[in-house]
């Protein structure tokens, strides 16, 4: 430490007291700053702090005093010091100085004195923590089955403790280093973020370019920096939840009209050009990245969802935490769906590259945004949760997590659950741990009972090609089995897309069958059985419409077809809203766009033009060509 800094200090407070802590923390800063820009062979200077003491008896009072207060700055340094210690766990050097050059008649702090700032210090670091407990209180509730009034406690700072964001497993990086190493993703994240000689600048840092240090992402050093055209507002406080809305700076409110327009003109080119000037427009990006994705170059539209990911973490307002789970950010807020789009499709490209485990801490991310589940995450966090092998998880988010139907009435839960149940059976080292639970063999044969027509499905996609499965669909229950009610119909529908792989596997196979052989079995005996599960089936989906249709299948669907040009057409108008169009009507003639292409006759020029430009009119002039031969 130079004296120059000691005087600083010294006379700051003699012009206006304050705060030791303060001058300490400040002494250790600059003291740091020193030593990063010093030379390594500087010689050590002289402890300043030695001046101070005086070794005539005689002393005045006051000066004792300003010795005592001044030991106990240089101890609560030394304590800061110790927190801010370097990476590889040793002290400064300053610190081992300081402390050879202490005196012997030096003047000790007492011991309430030395106790009263370890409790300081660590009150300090405790509201310094980012992960806090949530709070907790009782509910009082009636029992269903007994009537009677039951405490329950209810999570008041989130909305689900089993949705606790694990921010280390969030990054698909983190996962990858686990599995091929830290060398492979390094040289693999050095070739990104240097796709080519001309992007290549010697001696920036890739921090100096995007210095935001982002959770869901890591941007790459090439991205621009962010043009802070969005950001999120507090709408209102209810309870202990934080409503949240995105919006647009006013000087760029003109973006998204200039948008809509070339979304309502099928204008590539146009969106294209709103990129160019405003590079992080949430919805040109994501329906750039739809164009990409049916155009086959995924990892073009896993880059335009990470870029959009990017921008609209950058606007997250100052009390939206996802660690803390105390928001809401409501989807029928138009400016907050982009913000659900991109984290689904996110999460699908995680979990196509194999980050299971991260896709499931995105998917939990997706579900706490929204009470009401808008995007369906309920339906898929039970495979990534199978598939990243958290099995202890997903019973525990069963019996947790709050829905308005139990989560083992949906067919996704009750066969997960079961798969769950047989792995943790297999895994267990001791049987009497799992002694007071049923079997995995009982809830294959409850889900069985409870949605039938899930076998005959699963057969026909996973595909199961025994025959022992022929035989078993020719029974009555399970041959003729029914959805009952739209509603039900669909949610199989998207579990047998999205889960269909899980039956893949051997040992699960053979669950399968066992608990299909069961059924069969204890049906001879009691056939009343059947209809009793049917009336919960009926209790449990009892609207005569389709709740879920807003849910696609293919959204489910770990395939992505390549759509031909001419079926392009309903992705270029933005990300989610292909399906939320009307239908395109069917004219009679060839003009329509959606017809097939006629190549017969016709110029090939044109034809490859045309199949560039799908969403262009070509008027009646398509086969101008044709028709003067025809005159002729």
């Amino acid at each position: 430490m130079s004296g120059r800094l000691v005087r600083r200090v010294l006379q700051g407070r003699e012009a206006s007291p304050q705060d030791p802590a303060e001058d300490a923390l400040v002494v250790v800063e600059e003291e740091e700053e020193e030593e990063e820009a010093g030379s390594p062979t500087r010689v050590a200077a002289r402890n300043p702090f030695d001046l101070l003491d005086d070794d005539d008896d005689d002393e005045p009072e006051e000066d004792k005093e300003d010795e005592v207060h001044t030991d106990q700055t240089a101890s609560y340094t030394e304590e800061k010091q110790y927190v801010k210690k370097k990476p590889n766990g040793a002290v400064p050097e300053t610190n081992k100085k300081s402390k050879k050059k202490k005196k012997k008649g030096k003047a000790e702090p007492p011991a309430s004195t030395k106790l009263r700032d370890e409790k300081s210090l660590d009150s300090i670091l405790e509201d310094l923590a980012i992960e806090k407990r949530p709070m907790q209180k009782s509910v009082h509730q009636n029992d269903r089955a007994t009537g009677k009034e039951i405490e329950t406690i209810e999570m008041t700072a989130g909305t689900s403790s089993v949705l606790a964001i694990d921010p280390k497993h969030l990054k698909a990086e983190n996962e990858m280093r686990r599995i091929f190493g830290s060398k492979v993703v390094d040289s693999l994240e050095n070739q990104r973020n240097m796709p080519g000689t001309s992007r290549q600048v010697r001696g920036v840092r890739r921090a100096g370019l995007n210095p935001r240090r982002t959770l869901l992402v890591s941007p790459p050093g090439f991205w621009p920096a962010w043009d802070k055209s969005m950001s999120m507002d507090l709408v209102e406080t209810k309870g202990s939840l934080n409503y949240f809305r995105y919006v647009y700076d006013p000087s760029v409110s003109h973006v998204q009209e200039l948008f809509e327009a070339a979304k309502s003109a099928n204008d590539l080119n146009a969106i294209a050009a709103i990129l160019a000037k405003y590079p992080y427009h949430p919805d040109s990006l994501l329906t750039f990245a739809d164009l990409f994705k049916y155009s086959g170059e995924h990892q073009s539209s896993a880059d335009a969802v990470e870029k959009c990911l990017f921008a609209l973490e950058c606007a997250w307002h100052p009390l939206f935490n996802p660690l803390q789970g105390n928001y809401q950010l409501k989807y029928s807020h138009d400016l907050n769906k982009p913000f659900f789009t991109a984290l689904f499709s996110h999460m699908k490209n995680l979990d196509r590259r194999g980050c299971h485990r991260s896709a499931l801490e995105a998917c939990k991310f997706l579900l706490s945004l929204d009470s009401d589940d808008p995007k369906g995450a309920l339906f898929c966090i039970d495979y990534f949760a199978l598939r990243s092998q958290q099995y202890k998880w997903l019973e525990q988010f069963a019996e947790e997590y709050q829905c308005d139907n139990s989560l083992w009435l949906f067919p996704n839960f009750s066969f997960s659950l079961a798969i769950a149940r047989f792995y943790l059976e297999r895994d267990a080292e001791d049987v009497s741990d799992h002694a007071d639970k049923s079997t995995a063999v009982d809830l294959m044969k409850q889900a069985l009972m409870l949605h039938p027509l899930v076998l005959s499905k699963i057969v026909d996609k996973a595909p199961l090609k025994d025959s022992s499965w022929t035989q078993i669909l020719k029974n009555a229950f399970f041959g003729s089995a029914k959805p009952g009610s739209p509603s039900l119909e669909h949610v199989i529908n998207i579990y047998v897309e999205r889960h269909y792989i899980m039956w893949r596997f051997p040992e699960l196979q053979n669950l399968l069958k066992e608990a299909a052989l069961l059924v069969i079995e204890s049906l001879k005996h009691d056939s009343r059985e059947a209809q009793d599960w049917a009336c919960v089936r009926k209790e449990a989906f009892s609207s005569e419409k389709n709740e879920y249709s807003h849910l696609l299948v293919s959204d489910f669907s770990d395939t992505t077809p390549s759509l031909p040009p001419e079926e392009l057409r309903p992705f270029m108008v933005g990300p989610g809203m292909a399906h939320d169009m009307p239908p395109v009507e069917q004219e009679a003639g060839p003009e329509r766009i959606h017809a097939p292409l006629e190549v017969a006759g016709r110029n090939a020029a044109m034809v490859f033009l045309e199949s560039l430009l799908p969403w262009v009119n070509y008027g009646d002039n398509r086969h101008d060509g044709n028709d003067q031969h025809d005159d002729d």
